[in-house]
């Protein structure tokens, strides 16, 4: 992608530049590609494998 190209291959004299070009990046970024998160599993699987990583782990 051009923009990100951008971003790792410019050279920014002023701070207020490389925030520009960020703010482009993002607003481009979302517009062209950004897609929704989709889950694969659900609530119940996530929240269990996280109260069975809490006891596993040492106080």
């Amino acid at each position: 992608m051009p923009c990100s190209r951008a971003l790792y291959r410019g050279v920014f004299s002023r701070v207020l530049e490389l925030k520009s070009e960020l703010k482009r990046f993002i607003r481009v970024h979302n517009r062209d590609l950004a897609k929704p998160f989709k889950w694969t599993k659900s609530a119940e699987t996530i929240l269990t494998k996280v109260k069975r990583a809490k006891h596993a782990l040492p106080k």
